[in-house]
């Protein structure tokens, strides 16, 4: 395995490998990360590293997959709280009386895509295999968000909604956030047809940046680079706005490809803390 990364950071503690963002890795107040598919104890087609409950692994397994996980990034699993994603653009506020929701609680709400949360010790958790991770830190309230942008959520705007969330919540400016984007599958990689294509072009944006034609109905679709574009249209500044550029699809030995496995696959999670 061979990772090259100019974005991330490719950590390993024993057999565990978590990835961070460089730029984040600067920001004192939060601890995070993003789980790869090595080091945990699933077997079968989630070998070993998956953590995405109810996709027929067993639910100890995925427990003990959270529990190395957060041994390796220094952080309680006892402060987990997951979302509960369909792919549409719900953002929930989150507390310390939340913690464990849909990890060692029951989930208590469907259809939840993002998070947000200014309180310390409350560890978001959002999940992914291509989709594309959107995580939002407020350097001056101290404030946090995470949210799943796949292709829906994406042209649904679930990254300038969370923005916009932690305006209303927090007093957030815009100016203030610092965002990671990624990983998740890349133009090299996301090929859609025409409809969903469509969809990114009624955006509004740099559609040279976002939708490229190969022919025959088909496209190939920036989903990072859109929500980089969604965010700095709610006022996030360019500068302060990291773009992964690991591809999970050409990653699949390291990190779950929903495309690569056919969806025979576990799932990865990112993780957002306020320490």
């Amino acid at each position: 395995m061979i990772f090259n990364s100019e974005t991330m950071n490719l950590h390993f503690k024993n057999a565990l490998a978590y990835l961070t963002f460089k730029e984040f890795e600067k920001i004192d107040f939060i601890n995070h990360a993003f789980s790869t598919r090595l080091g945990g104890v699933s077997s079968g087609e989630f070998t070993s590293m998956n953590m995405s409950f109810g996709r027929g692994d067993n639910d100890e397994n995925v427990h003990e997959n959270y529990r190395r996980l957060c041994a390796a990034i220094g952080t309680e699993y006892y402060n987990l709280v997951a979302s509960s994603q369909d792919h549409n653009t719900f953002v929930r506020r989150v507390t310390k009386s939340e913690r464990g929701i849909g990890i060692y609680r029951p989930k208590d709400m469907e259809s939840v895509d993002g998070l947000i949360t200014n309180e310390s010790g409350v560890a978001l958790v959002t999940y992914f295999a291509d989709c594309t991770p959107v995580m939002l830190a407020d350097t001056k309230n101290h404030a946090i968000g995470s949210c799943h942008a796949g292709w829906r959520g994406t042209v649904g705007e679930i990254a300038g909604i969370t923005v916009k969330r932690m305006t209303e919540e927090f007093g957030t400016d815009p100016a203030d956030i610092r965002a990671a984007i990624g990983p998740a599958i890349s133009k090299c990689c996301y090929e859609v047809d025409e409809p969903v294509a469509k969809r990114f072009v009624d955006l509004g944006l740099n559609t040279e940046k976002i939708v490229f034609p190969k022919g025959n109905g088909k496209y190939m679709i920036d989903l990072l680079e859109t929500n980089k574009q969604l965010l700095m249209r709610e006022g996030v500044r360019e500068s302060n706005i990291t773009v992964s550029d690991v591809c999970t699809r050409c990653n699949h030995d390291l990190i779950w490809s929903h495309r690569a496995t056919n969806g025979k696959r576990g799932g990865m999670c990112a993780v957002l803390e306020i320490v």
